[in-house]
């Protein structure tokens, strides 16, 4: 039997994090004997992980990385603090137009030295989560997989020392094809070791949670429904959502309402931003949710208005559930919908997604093609494994 590795960050909501819960739930535990890493124990998800992963006992060492800085100091880590402002400064002075980035490369680059190394070797070690520096430098094994779930034409992160970390694994799995050919391009000396594996998708569970009874603002509401499942960040583009529907409302939109389902760092940003476009009553954010299907199920159009994804886990739920979807147009978006067919594709602004909006709205027989499209579509795709299986 295998002895197997994954590693991530924690079980915070989150598409990346569904994504793994579903791979799990899809192993084949006869073959293979699976160890899971998450650096910290934290995250509405957690009860969701299957019992054939085992668990791993949390490092207080890897945990500080989701702590405040103030706090990790006061707790008596001062070297990881330490290691921490540091990669803040330099991140901050490399004038890059999101930090964030390079912020997190700096810190665990920095951090390396003062974590503890795992002392179980493996067959195969998966690091679900960039940056993979953890399975790069601190764990031993005859295989090593990193997982890459973003668009890499569209971050700024240091080439570099992204090239020094990625040739410690002999594969590097994509999520999408798109996803793969933007990461080649970035990184073209990689080619070789980049395969494509798509999230794999759990229907009967989306299905069968999308029926479970829940407080719901939305069932008794009779507008128009619009919902996004998102974290609020700048990639994920709520802000753009805020002005499309401002537009739609200047058009005469009156009976159109847009759901948030999500939480982040823009929260008091899109805040001020509704109040100051009066939106109050119809742009409504509806914070972290566990189970986001039953407010999937109640809604008459799925929206992704992001800036950049590898594959949105939420589309493809969106879709089994047998819902419209309308994406904008960020670069991997037809690797995602056929454009359509299964769901729409719209400019990638404001104005784009709010004409994209008004087609939708207008014409129910094409949402209803596109609902019915989906609906046909077969989303059981656990064979995907088996190129994971391969690669192990």
């Amino acid at each position: 039997m295998k002895e197997i590795l994954i590693a991530s960050f924690d079980m915070e909501v989150g598409g990346v994090e569904r994504s793994m819960i579903s791979m799990l739930d899809n192993f084949d535990y006869s073959r293979s004997h699976i160890d899971l890493m998450l650096y910290s124990h934290t995250g509405d998800l957690i009860d969701l992980l299957p019992d054939k992963a085992n668990l791993l006992e949390e490092s207080n060492a890897y945990k500080t990385f989701r702590i405040p800085i103030g706090q990790v100091l006061k707790s008596g880590k001062v070297i990881l603090g330490l290691t921490r402002l540091m990669a803040k400064y330099k991140a901050n002075k490399s004038k890059v137009s999101e930090p964030g980035y390079r912020q997190m490369q700096f810190m665990w680059k920095y951090a390396l030295p003062f974590l503890p190394r795992l002392e179980k070797k493996y067959d195969a070690a998966i690091s679900y989560l960039w940056p993979h520096y953890v399975v790069a430098e601190k764990v031993e094994a005859e295989t090593k997989i990193a997982w890459i779930h973003t668009d890499f034409s569209t971050v700024e992160t240091d080439i570099n020392m992204d090239l020094n970390m990625w040739c410690k694994f002999n594969y590097i799995v994509a999520v999408s094809g798109a996803c793969k050919n933007a990461f080649i391009k970035k990184y073209p000396s990689l080619k070789e070791r980049v395969i494509v594996i798509e999230n794999i998708a759990s229907p009967d569970i989306v299905k069968a949670l999308s029926d479970e009874k829940v407080e719901n603002p939305m069932t008794a509401d009779p507008r128009f429904k619009l919902i996004t499942v998102a974290r609020l960040s700048h990639a994920k583009g709520i802000d753009n959502a805020v002005s499309a529907l401002k537009l739609l409302k200047d058009r005469g939109y009156d009976d159109i309402v847009w759901y948030v389902v999500g939480y982040g760092g823009d929260q008091e940003m899109l805040g001020k931003l509704i109040a100051t476009n009066d939106l109050q009553d119809s742009f409504i954010l509806l914070g972290k949710q566990t189970n986001p299907y039953t407010y999937l199920k109640e809604a008459d159009l799925y929206i992704q208005p992001s800036r950049y994804e590898g594959k949105a886990v939420t589309v493809g739920e969106a879709q089994i559930l047998g819902k419209p979807v309308l994406i904008t147009n960020y670069p991997t978006a037809r690797s995602q919908v056929n454009d359509g067919v299964d769901g729409m594709i719209c400019d990638l602004s404001a104005d784009g997604i709010a004409d994209g909006i008004e087609t939708l709205y207008s014409d129910k027989a094409l949402r209803d093609r596109l609902a019915a499209n989906c609906s046909n579509i077969n989303f059981h795709n656990s064979k995907e494994l088996e190129k994971l299986y391969e690669l192990i």
